[in-house]
């Protein structure tokens, strides 16, 4: 029996491949990197600037590459390639439409106001703005979300070691989770940032070996496409935008309107301008040039990790002779889930040392993302939630010892959380789901209070609230009776990430109307207290002087150029 066919009868419980000792000396290697790492940067994250923002001393590349890395966690590496076999290629649009523009209007509108106004958080702006409701709110909503997603992480890890070398889950949690605790606990954000950009490389080397392998064996991309419509003939799974017309022409269910206004607007944009997660990265940099063109860098990038990500998927679809069903069913049954066509992929074209290598690239993407994760909780709990409500005057190494408590506390729940991901069909369709939740309506709340100087404390408060209850009683509402989904994703045929799609964009209106509703009648603040918060009302430093190719604008304009003429081809 040839080997492949051999490996995909075995039963999920079933290692896939065992270690050669050059594998496991490799991952020894990385393990005992990484906490080396924390331990030598402790003796830099004694203050608090340096443990919550690594002393805003980031040059533009490294909070860049920081910055992106926060993200490339098993949501890119395990959670995309699942969605692109289950929804095919339209799982770009994460990637492209679904980051691109957002990031771009990051770095060229917003970090000015993050930067000037010196915040280390955005419920940290959301209190120079509307007043301590709102940023105990959104930080609490921030706080609940981020142990969540980094349960996400820790849940994906595990599953790699069950389907590829049989490992206990229960063991493969324990193991990840330490790590990155005794890492961030030592060097807070410091050494997460410096064992992120580690990470981002690794990433990269590791996770190259699928797409590349994949495309030798179908023949390319022309003859993947031809294997994919052989095998799946019901839908399109290789053009971005030409199946949107119509939601029952695609995978995903879903029309262009979901795509660009659920997407590309509400979810993108909420994302990646107001998620600490991400935004703490940037707030690092060591001036405001270097703040704004991080998250260009970091766009630059994002534009290519389809490759690593939505292309291992793709492959999947072409290749592997089981078809895969969604996490509660491969429960029940034995079979392979979505959330499993990395690790299988891997075990399909890897051998001593290369096994070694992608297993690596995987832990130090998981490992990335709950570090991401677990830093941005500890700022946040800190900084927004212990300090003004339960010690207001202290010293700044009693906040950096809190800190540590939290990043220990915030590990223990994500591991409790971890267990949670097995009710979704896969793992963007959690994920995304808690972005229409907490993300969405945020967003609406940031996007006025930051261009609408009407808008008042109450008014920010209330729709801040009314947008995230609303998201939660819809998701619940569909639960509870699923021909609701033909009210809240327009059709009958929407997909999971479909209905998180159109799910979001209600939530993002709900919270704009109301906020505006209540602004219009309550009493505003005065100009004065304004300055600096609101658009218009502080003067950034000049560019006169700058050459053409050292400003932001410029190379935003560059990636937004080629983030065009991508989804032209790939139409």
């Amino acid at each position: 029996m040839p080997f492949f066919t051999a490996l995909y009868l075995q039963p999920s419980n079933a290692k896939l491949l065992s270690l050669h000792w050059l594998d496991a000396l490799i991952i020894v290697i990385y393990f005992l990197l990484v906490l080396g790492i924390g331990f030598y940067l402790k003796k830099y994250a004694n203050t608090g600037d340096n443990f919550f923002l690594a002393g805003r001393q980031m040059t533009a590349w490294v909070a860049g590459l920081s910055f992106l890395a926060a993200n490339l966690g098993s949501l890119e590496l395990m959670g995309w390639a699942a969605s692109a076999y289950q929804y095919g290629i339209l799982a770009a649009h994460w990637y492209w439409i679904g980051a691109i523009p957002a990031m771009l209007f990051l770095g060229v509108v917003m970090m000015p106001f993050y930067y000037v106004c010196k915040t280390h958080s955005v419920p940290g702006y959301l209190k120079l703005r509307f007043g301590e409701p709102s940023r105990v709110l959104s930080a609490v909503t921030f706080g609940v979300m981020t142990v969540l997603m980094s349960g996400v992480n820790i849940y994906s890890m595990a599953l790699v070691m069950k389907v590829v070398l049989g490992w206990d889950i229960n063991f493969s949690i324990w193991i990840s989770s330490l790590t990155v605790a005794v890492y961030v606990v030592l060097g807070g954000l410091l050494s997460a940032i410096f064992n992120e950009v580690l990470q981002f490389v690794l990433i990269w080397v590791g996770a190259m070996i699928v797409p590349i392998l994949g495309l030798i064996e179908t023949g390319g991309w022309k003859g993947m496409s031809e294997r994919v419509a052989l095998a799946f003939p019901a839908n399109d799974h290789t053009h971005l935008w030409s199946t949107l017309g119509s939601f029952s022409d695609n995978p995903m269910g879903i029309h262009w309107t979901g795509i660009v206004f659920g997407l590309g607007f509400v979810i993108s944009f909420g994302y990646w301008t107001t998620d600490f997660l991400v935004v703490q990265r940037v707030l690092s940099a060591r001036d405001l040039r270097s703040a704004r063109m991080a998250p260009i860098i970091g766009a630059a990038f994002k534009m290519a990790v389809p490759f690593i990500v939505i292309l291992p998927g793709l492959l999947a679809l072409a290749v592997l002779p089981q078809k895969l069903v969604g996490e509660s069913q491969a429960v029940a049954t034995g079979a392979h889930s979505y959330n499993e066509v990395l690790p299988l992929m891997l075990a399909r074209y890897c051998g001593p040392g290369l096994l070694g290598l992608g297993i690596t690239a995987l832990m130090a993407g998981f490992m990335s993302g709950m570090a991401g994760n677990v830093s941005a909780f500890a700022t946040v709990w800190t900084y927004d939630i212990y300090r003004p409500l339960f010690r207001a005057q202290a010293e700044d190494a009693h906040y950096v010892q809190v800190g540590r408590w939290c990043t220990i506390l915030g590990v223990l729940i994500s591991i409790g959380t971890a267990y949670l991901v097995m009710q979704f069909l896969s793992i963007m369709d959690y994920v995304q789901a808690l972005f229409t939740f907490f993300i969405a309506p945020l967003f609406g709340t940031v996007l006025l209070g930051m261009f609408w100087k009407r808008a008042t404390s109450a008014g920010g408060f209330w729709g801040l609230l009314a947008g995230t209850a609303s998201s939660i009683g819809m998701w619940i509402w569909v639960k509870l009776d699923p021909a609701a989904l033909s009210y809240i994703a327009l059709s009958p045929h929407a997909k999971s990430m479909a209905e998180n799609m159109y799910r979001g964009l209600w939530s993002w209106i709900i919270c704009v109307v109301v906020t505006v509703v209540v602004s219009l009648a309550s009493k505003p603040k005065p100009a004065s207290e304004l300055a600096g918060l609101v658009y218009g009302t502080y003067t950034l430093p000049s560019e006169a002087g700058l050459p053409l190719y050292k400003r932001p604008i410029f190379w935003a304009a560059v990636v937004g150029t080629v983030f065009v003429i991508l989804n032209i081809i790939f139409w």
